[in-house]
């Protein structure tokens, strides 16, 4: 394998401007619905004492599970000694660090009154997983942060194998800890469950694989740089794996709820009756978000030609990020909607929504301020890449592939712009 070259993007074409002033907007707008729910209150979100968790909740899980799952690349390269996957070590420590501060914008700006996040630093509650969280979120961004620092500064290099390990490391703690949160609550019948600690970690797989592809596939189109078929086959071949590990994951996860005659209505309300939220289970979750990126990827082994292994790869990982998006929703808003279950066994009947299942619709605060953090991640990678050389110049199949493995690999294609 040819040793890989990195650059900055060149220039500021009519593209990136256009993303970039897209971004801006979002990220303008999201801060104005911020200040706008702290000034009115949070009923203007569609948000009620029974929903405390709404779209923008949804969206930041997806985007600290994803940061988590987006360093996996660089993980296999560094910790895994997988030389194929160096050249993208870089883009996905970056993808890493812009997905979780996007992610942690939107819960921050969702607490109503972010300055009393000082308060949970100041004066932390051990007992309680979110207070554990925070300092799971920062030591992310610096253990990250060196790592990115050791791979790019040549005189470190040696420091980046046991800098990608104690990243490695951390971010399962991470992905275990946001899992955690659900898995903690028993209070609540959809996330009472150990099983969700390891959900959420293959979950990062999955969704942060997913997402580091699509950003790959646009930042090389974008650039003109040269795409070969060949690392396009090793992104596919592990995205085959992840999301199959997922489907696994879920089935375990309901079948242990259904196991348990305490959880049955739980999974009754998801899997039968829940309206929306079984559509979303069904139709989008194991559907969109499972069988179709597996029919893609696995119905197209035969293709050589890059641009078609591409187009394929970018609709597979675009069908798991929506599918990971309505897992959450189901899990998240879902499980708030479902009734509390106060004396199991027990008939309850009073004025304060015993037995009720509740609603949620959102309304364009909450909206506008969940999308405005994958804004923010979009912003970071745009500014990054233009003046810091995070892209190698090519991973045509001539540089990527090893010497030995040109006797039996597809012949060179790679995927540039017309």
């Amino acid at each position: 394998m040819a040793k890989a070259t990195y650059r900055e993007i060149a220039g500021c074409g009519i593209t990136y401007r256009i993303l970039l002033v897209a971004c801006a907007i979002l990220i303008l707008a999201g801060l104005g619905a911020a200040l706008y729910m702290r000034a009115q209150g949070h009923h203007v979100s569609g948000m009620n004492n029974q929903i405390v968790w709404g779209m923008p909740h949804v969206v930041a899980v997806f985007l600290i599970v994803a940061a988590s799952g987006a360093l996996n690349v660089a993980s296999i390269a560094s910790v895994f000694g997988r030389a194929l996957y160096k050249p993208l070590a870089r883009l996905s420590g970056l993808l890493a660090l812009a997905l979780l501060v996007g992610g942690l914008w939107d819960l921050v700006l969702d607490l109503g009154r972010p300055g009393h996040l000082l308060a949970a630093v100041l004066y932390p509650n051990f007992r309680s997983i979110f207070a554990w969280n925070i300092y799971l979120y920062t030591g992310f961004l610096v253990i990250v942060g060196f790592y990115l620092w050791f791979m790019m500064e040549r005189r470190l290099n040696r420091y980046t194998p046991p800098a990608g390990f104690v990243a490695f490391l951390w971010r399962l703690v991470l992905t275990t800890g946001t899992g955690s949160i659900f898995g903690f609550l028993a209070a609540r019948s959809a996330y009472d469950s150990a099983v969700l600690a390891p959900l959420f970690i293959v979950m990062s797989f999955a969704l942060g694989l997913a997402v580091f592809t699509l950003v790959l596939i646009g930042a090389f189109r974008g650039t003109a740089r040269p795409l070969g078929a060949h690392i396009l086959g090793r992104l596919q071949t592990l995205l085959v794996i992840f999301v199959a590990s997922v489907l696994y994951f879920v089935a375990v996860y309901h079948l242990t709820n259904l196991y348990r005659a305490g959880d049955r209505g739980i999974e009754s309300f998801v899997l039968v009756r829940g309206g929306i939220f079984t559509g979303l289970f069904w139709g989008v979750q194991v559907v969109v978000g499972g069988v179709v990126p597996l029919v893609l990827l696995l119905g197209r082994r035969a293709h050589t030609s890059a641009h078609k292994v591409a187009r394929t790869l970018t609709m597979a990982a675009a069908a798991v990020v929506a599918g990971g998006l309505a897992q959450l929703y189901v899990l998240i808003i879902g499980g708030q909607s479902y009734p509390l279950q106060m004396f199991p066994g027990m008939i309850v009947t009073s004025r304060f929504y015993d037995g009720v299942v509740h609603h949620y619709d959102p309304r364009w605060p909450e909206t506008v301020l969940a999308l405005s953090g994958p804004a923010v991640a979009a912003l970071i990678v745009l500014i990054a890449v233009r003046l810091l050389p995070f892209l190698p110049t090519s991973l045509a199949d001539e540089v990527t592939r090893s010497p030995g493995e040109g006797a039996s690999s597809p012949p060179a294609s790679t995927v540039a712009p017309a």
